[in-house]
């Protein structure tokens, strides 16, 4: 019988192969049936960290801009208690935007654990600032408070000036702070609300690079903040997500720019992080369930994105490593 026979000699085998995908099928839809039973308990998100991590669903709250710290029902958790300091920074002037909560707050605290004297930049949560303060002054080390807008080129360089002249120098710039507001799609950008948006995060990154360089040395880093959003796109984000893709590009160019100077440029993009930022953006209920699609099914907290600040600030830890975005979005679906 010919080969091209469909049940020649290769019929049976064909046949049988069939059948065995059918039965894989099968028992792979039995098993996605029965987990997504109403009485199923699903499965609960893992906890891979030092201590347990809050789970969605979170308090329905929705905070009034810039958002505070101290207005969350639920605490971000920035305080790394298992952290050990171990000189990594030791001697070091940091400058930090966006200081006063969130991934700022916690940098500082650990920079401070390091060794790191920190400037304290903000826009006027005046209460959150004063805390990231003690914070850093409970680790032995000294602390300035630098209240103002960082896409004003003048705060910016005041800021420097203020840094230099209260701790002696600088040698780390961290560019952090941000502003974030969700949309329904493009037509609902406004100008102002562009404006804003690209001032604070673009312009503040410039502003506060170009003042700080002159006072930067041999080993010296900038950390910019990058986003997951900069990477995938959001489409409630846009003009927030082209911002963070500019804040990556940024980073890249000035690396190459300033590698002459022996500076190095890093940025670090997070997916979602339990900070004011969010509940400031979305709605009660959508801060319910933030983070839940992840693969880890909940927000990192500000103490999880901590460290691989202190990793990219210190000379000891990343001397070959600049122009580089580092995603941390708590894993990859595959879908």
């Amino acid at each position: 019988m010919s080969s091209t026979d469909p049940h020649g000699a290769f019929g049976d085998g064909a046949e049988r192969a069939a059948r065995e995908e059918r039965e894989i099928q099968h028992r792979i839809d039995e098993k996605e049936q029965r987990s997504f039973a109403p009485h199923e308990e699903q499965e609960k998100p893992p906890q891979t960290g030092a201590r347990e991590y809050p789970v969605p669903p979170f308090p329905k709250q929705h905070l009034e801009k810039p958002g505070r710290e101290a207005d969350l029902e639920l605490k971000p958790l920035w305080d790394a208690p298992y952290w050990k300091g171990s000189g990594k920074l030791e001697g070091k002037v940091a400058l930090i935007t966006g200081a006063d909560s969130g991934i700022g707050r916690a940098v500082a605290a650990l920079f401070a654990r390091e060794g790191a004297d920190v400037a304290i930049a903000y826009l006027d949560s005046h209460e959150d600032a004063e805390l990231t303060k003690e914070a850093v002054e409970k680790e032995g080390r000294r602390a300035i408070l630098l209240s103002g807008d960082v896409a004003d080129p003048n705060f910016a360089k005041a800021a420097v000036e203020d840094t230099v002249k209260a701790l002696g120098k600088l040698d780390i710039l961290v560019n952090n702070a941000a502003f974030q507001e969700h949309t329904g799609g493009l037509e609902e950008i406004t100008e102002e609300h562009f404006d804003r948006t690209v001032k604070t995060n673009l312009y503040g990154y410039f502003h506060m690079a170009k003042a700080a360089v002159p006072h930067l040395k041999p080993g010296s880093a900038i950390i910019n903040t990058g986003s997951v959003t900069g990477i995938m796109g959001n489409e409630d984000l846009l003009d927030y997500s082209m911002t963070k893709g500019g804040i990556h590009a940024f980073t890249r160019s000035l690396g190459t720019s300033l590698l002459k100077k022996g500076i190095r440029v890093n940025c670090v993009a997070p997916g979602p992080v339990w900070t004011p930022l969010n509940p400031a953006d979305k709605q009660a209920d959508k801060v319910a369930q933030f983070g839940s699609q992840t693969p880890m099914k909940r927000p990192a907290q500000p103490e999880e994105i901590a460290p691989a600040y202190v990793f990219l600030a210190s000379p000891q830890m990343s001397s070959y490593i600049t122009g580089e975005i580092l995603p941390i979005i708590g894993g990859y679906s595959g879908g």
